[in-house]
C-alpha cells in the first residue's frame, strides 16, 4: 500500500505567506485520506530533470502551484502544466493553493520560454493555464495568444489545450483566445451553483457558462472542456443540473476529481467520494452525450491530457461519420 505523503515541491517550502487573506480564518482540520486517494513521493530521474527544465526557463506550473498529487506520476513522463502570468493571483478561492496577492507585470518573455520548454519535453500535447489576472485590461488573453503563437511556431505539430480564467468583465477578451486557435479550450466550473458564494466567490456560475458556450459560437472546431471538484457538499441532483447545463453549451469534456484541501485555511472537505461513485457519476456524464469523460477519485483537468485529447478527437470523428 501506497504511503500517504504531502510534499512542497516550490522553492523555498512553506516559508512565505502564500494565503495572507485567509489568515485570521478559523482553522478547519485536515481529515486523513482514504487508501484509494494516497500517492507516493516522486523520485523519478525523468521527474528531476523536468522539474531542473522548468527552473532553468524560469517557468511556473499549476503541479507546483496547486500542490498536485499527481506530480511523481506526471512529471515522471515529462508531462507538465504551464501557468503563465506569474504565480500570484488576484483572486482568493476557497479551494485554490495558488498564491493571492497583487501579480507582478506580465513577463514579455515568458512566450518563447514556454514554447522553448516544450519543444525540450517533446511535447506531443501541452496544457497551459494561467493565474487570474483581474489586474490587466484584458485579463491576460494577448498574453495566452502569444504563448499559443510561440508554440505553434516551434512545435507545430504538438497540440494546445489551454485552462483560462473566466475573463469576467473584461470585454472581447475571450474572442482574442479563441482567435490563435488553441486545440483545446478549457475552463473549469469547479463547484455547483449553489457552492459559488463560499468555494468561488470572485466568479460567477452563469459567467463560466457563458464563456464555454461563446467558445463554441465563435469556432465550433475547438474542443471545449471543463472540469469539477467532488466532495465540497454538492448532492448529486446538482451535479446532474450542471452536466446538462454543460451540455447545452455543448461543452465536449469533463472531468471529475476529489477535492483535496490544501491547508487548514482552506474549505473543508465535506466527504470523500468513493471509486464507485465516481463510475456511477462518469457513466451519468456519458449518458448526457459528453464526447469524453474523466471521473475518478485523483482525476485533475491535465491529467492525462495528452492520451484523452487523442481520445476526444478520435470519438468527435465517430460521431461525425456515425451521423453521415
Amino acid at each position: 500500500m501506497s504511503t500517504r505523503v504531502e510534499i512542497d515541491h516550490r522553492k523555498g517550502g512553506t516559508s512565505r505567506i502564500r494565503h495572507p487573506e485567509k489568515a485570521h480564518r478559523p482553522d478547519n482540520p485536515i481529515a486523513r485520506k482514504p487508501d484509494w486517494i494516497r500517492v507516493k513521493a516522486p523520485n523519478h530521474p525523468t521527474y528531476h530533470e523536468t522539474r531542473a527544465l522548468m527552473r532553468d526557463n524560469k517557468l511556473v506550473t499549476v503541479c507546483e502551484e496547486a500542490a498536485c498529487p499527481n506530480i511523481g506520476e506526471c512529471w515522471s513522463q515529462r508531462h507538465a502544466t504551464m501557468m503563465i502570468m506569474g504565480e500570484v493571483c488576484t483572486r482568493a478561492c476557497a479551494f485554490c493553493n495558488v498564491s493571492t496577492g497583487l501579480p507582478n507585470p506580465l513577463d514579455e518573455g515568458e512566450p518563447e520560454r514556454v514554447a522553448e520548454a516544450v519543444a525540450k519535453l517533446g511535447l506531443r500535447h501541452v496544457v497551459i493555464t494561467s493565474v487570474d489576472r483581474d489586474d490587466l485590461n484584458d485579463g491576460g488573453a494577448l498574453h495566452f495568444a502569444r504563448v499559443i503563437q510561440a508554440i505553434r511556431a516551434t512545435s507545430p505539430t504538438t497540440t494546445i489545450e489551454i485552462l483560462t480564467p473566466d475573463f469576467l468583465r473584461k470585454d472581447k477578451a475571450l474572442e482574442v483566445v479563441v482567435q490563435a486557435r488553441p486545440d483545446v479550450f478549457n475552463h473549469n466550473l469547479e463547484t455547483v451553483p449553489r457552492l459559488y458564494p463560499t468555494i468561488r466567490p470572485g466568479a460567477r456560475y452563469y459567467q463560466s457558462m457563458r464563456l464555454l458556450d461563446r467558445v463554441k459560437q465563435l469556432d465550433p472546431s475547438i474542443f471545449t472542456k471543463s472540469g469539477l471538484m467532488l466532495g465540497l457538499g454538492e448532492e448529486k441532483m446538482e451535479l446532474a443540473q450542471v452536466m446538462d447545463d454543460l451540455r447545452i453549451a455543448d461543452v465536449d469534456f469533463i472531468t471529475m476529481g476529489q477535492y483535496l484541501q490544501p491547508t487548514v485555511k482552506h474549505a473543508s472537505v465535506a466527504r470523500f467520494v468513493t471509486p464507485e461513485e465516481f463510475e456511477d457519476y462518469g457513466t451519468m456524464a456519458r449518458v448526457k452525450g459528453f464526447l469524453q469523460v474523466s471521473a475518478s477519485p485523483l482525476t485533475r483537468s491535465s491529467y492525462h491530457a495528452d492520451t484523452d485529447f487523442a481520445q476526444l478527437r478520435e470519438a468527435r470523428n465517430k460521431r461525425l461519420k456515425e451521423a453521415l
